[in-house]
């Protein structure tokens, strides 16, 4: 669904027809010599919308009249308003806002998030600063609530503590609220007093949700919201003008905490306007008339994104990161300027699933089976009822499918993904005209590595082009002629290095035949950007970087099928980017070298999670622990893991509640089982 809400807002943006538009606005004088700005509401008597202004020669019309008008104050209404804050931070609302104000993706969020939350050392104890990051809550303990009220008074002062604490419910759809909202632990634990013991990201992170937090129990600001109306009359022809601004009364909520959006607005309601009275005239300073183009809309961000998701009801607190993170290790999307970019291979498998899985790509259907799937697990409906009878449409969907052939599928992809795949030429041409043959049409094909464009007079022609390869005028592949582009000489061997296009996108390669070496570009190079250095430096791949002081082995550093790696002795360890390929050291080597066999001892996710309490021993031998996992808390027992009831506090478990878990657990098949004596061996008497 996720990928879906991409590729649509993809192709909203590549169907959108850019309009012209003119807006107007008057640069007005008081009598008291203050100038304000205010802007065209009529004209003529006629209301007018965005658009209505459409060409330079109206524009210029309306500015000559109001350039000989006189202007007079009809109205001025100034209404006070009041601001309340937002609740504090759930999973989604953390992702977003750590995305709009600090640029962290939703991933590094809940990676910081979950330090805070597991604990750090803060004065030579560790202690973990905020509470379970994993949630749709937006409430409070009633503790929390007295322990923000008591620090609203100590540093902000009384005036900001309502009479009355603040109580929040879930909007999001589905939501789920067996954890408070995410909050400091210790209100008075200020961002301020911890920042020395914290990293940048965390100590950033950690104040966001502290003065997000303390906000949500503050005061409402106060604002005064004024409007002018203005007349604007030259002859028989008039014109209305409106100027709107706002002043803070009382800050109140919004000297801890303000939202992203607040801070950036810089409309006109947010400028403070001077001394207007009602009947003055007033002077004419400056007439301007200036050209606007609609924009489409914007590709998603990933706060975006999971705004959307939550409010169809898709996903839940644990899985927007993950999701978001698969999308890009796929290479469905990539990430441009902290914008989702749906990939040629995203785009391809969205468009597969619309043309013939359609009902269960439709948000609607995902959201009701997540309805259903909190239904069992509240007892409320049996799972073998949902599977069967999703099983029972779905491998009937399958079946009708397998009965297509692959032409009928390539037709229909072929038509839906038209823009991307035939893109427009600058010659007017027919975009399905091969460019090599002129007499084959191109169509998507599939090959041993995916998809791609190819002619149809295959063998005799063997044009072909990566999907989503942006074609010029005369339809060939990026900046490169004839599929080939001669960057230079190897200094060494004195052959020749070029950039070509294939199938699987553009590679260089170095001389010609079998024997020839070739590279495909990393991911983020793009066959623009290749010159002769840095084809040289790819073809050089794999680089010694040294030997391991411990083996006197060689660690090598290369690009593979899933990216940069070291290698050293069969071991492999992954390089956060193509650049470290070519600079990383010896020392820093060994370094990434010695994490990754860490990491291999202590298990995929560095081990067992931390005790959060220990209960006691099992009447069988063994401590019992309570510990916090990646679905939320359980007992542990050995090889024994039973989940904590919905809502029940980890703190709270007692050591007769966890042996009844386990016994539970024990008694459905989970962990060790009692052992079983061994069955005496029948024997049989001899025959005499």
């Amino acid at each position: 669904m996720a990928l879906r809400l991409v590729c649509e807002r993809e192709a909203e943006i590549e169907r959108f027809v850019r309009e012209e538009y003119w807006n107007i606005a008057a640069i007005l004088g008081t009598p008291r010599n203050e100038t304000f700005e205010a802007r065209l509401t009529a004209y003529e008597g006629r209301k007018l919308q965005k658009l209505d202004i459409r060409s330079k020669e109206q524009a210029d019309d309306i500015k000559a009249m109001l350039e000989g008008a006189s202007f007079r104050v009809l109205s001025v209404e100034a209404k006070p308003t009041k601001r309340n804050p937002a609740p504090p931070f759930t999973t989604s609302t953390l992702q977003q806002a750590a995305s709009s104000r600090l640029g962290f993706s939703a991933n590094r969020t809940m990676q910081v998030a979950q330090r805070l939350y597991e604990g750090l050392d803060v004065g030579g104890e560790t202690v973990g600063l905020i509470t379970y990051m994993r949630t749709d809550g937006v409430q409070m303990a009633p503790e929390a609530i007295s322990a923000a009220r008591a620090a609203i008074s100590k540093e902000f002062g009384d005036s900001y503590l309502p009479e009355k604490p603040r109580f929040y419910s879930a909007k999001a759809k589905n939501a789920q609220e067996a954890h408070e909202a995410i909050r400091p632990t210790d209100f008075f634990r200020t961002p301020a007093s911890v920042r020395q013991y914290l990293d940048a990201d965390q100590a950033r992170l950690y104040e966001l949700i502290w003065k997000r937090a303390i906000a949500s129990q503050m005061n409402a600001a106060e604002i005064e919201r004024t409007t002018v109306e203005i007349e604007a009359v030259n002859g028989q022809r008039s014109a209305n003008l409106r100027a709107v601004g706002s002043v803070i009364r009382f800050d109140g909520f919004i000297a801890a905490y303000t939202d992203q959006k607040e801070e950036d607005s810089e409309d006109e309601e947010n400028r403070r306007l001077p001394e207007i009275g009602q009947g003055e005239q007033l002077s004419r300073e400056k007439i301007n008339a200036t050209q606007h183009m609609t924009e489409p809309p914007p590709r998603y961000s990933e706060a975006a994104l999971i705004k959307k998701l939550e409010e169809l009801g898709i996903g839940r607190p644990s899985t927007y990161a993950a999701t978001l993170k698969t999308l890009e290790d796929r290479d469905y999307v990539a990430i441009d300027r902290r914008r989702l970019v749906p990939q040629a291979k995203g785009r391809l498998v969205t468009a597969f699933l619309e043309s013939f899985f359609e009902k269960y790509v439709e948000y609607d259907f995902t959201a009701s089976l997540e309805e259903k799937l909190d239904e069992i697990s509240d007892g409320k409906l049996a799972w073998k009822d949902v599977l069967r009878d999703f099983w029972k449409d779905f491998s009937a969907s399958v079946d009708e499918i397998k009965e297509l052939r692959v032409s009928d599928v390539l037709d229909a992809l072929n038509e839906q993904l038209a823009p991307l795949v035939f893109p427009a030429r600058e010659d007017g041409s027919d975009p399905r005209s091969c460019p090599k043959c002129g007499n084959g049409q191109l169509s998507l094909k599939l090959g041993k590595y995916g998809a791609f464009v190819g002619c149809s007079n295959y063998p005799e022609c063997g044009y072909t082009r990566q999907l989503g390869d942006a074609a010029n005028g005369h339809g060939e592949a990026g900046a490169i002629e004839d599929g080939t582009k001669v960057l230079g000489k190897d200094p060494y061997t004195g052959e020749e290095i070029t950039l070509r296009s294939g199938r699987f996108g553009p590679y260089v390669q170095r001389g010609e035949g079998k024997e020839a070496k070739r590279s495909s570009l990393p991911k983020g190079w793009t066959a623009e950007s290749i010159d002769h250095e840095r084809a040289l430096a790819l073809l050089s791949l794999p680089r010694d970087v040294g030997k391991h002081p411990e083996t006197g082995k060689m660690i090598s550093a290369g690009l593979g099928r899933y990216g940069p790696f070291l290698l050293h002795d069969g071991t492999y360890a992954n390089l956060e980017s193509i650049e470290d390929v070519f600079s990383i050291g010896l020392n820093r080597a060994v370094s990434v070298l010695a994490e990754k066999q860490a990491k291999g001892r202590n298990g995929r996710n560095g081990g067992t999670p931390a005790a959060l309490k220990e209960l006691g021993d099992h009447p069988d031998g063994g401590k019992i622990t309570v510990r916090d996992g990646r679905y939320g808390p359980y007992v542990n027992w050995e090889k024994v893991n039973a989940t904590l009831p919905r809502g029940k506090d980890p703190q709270s478990v007692t050591l007769d509640e966890a042996l009844a878990l386990i016994a539970e657990k024990q008694a459905k098949g989970g962990g060790r089982k009692p052992a079983r004596k061994a069955a005496a061996r029948k024997t049989t008497a001899k025959k005499g």
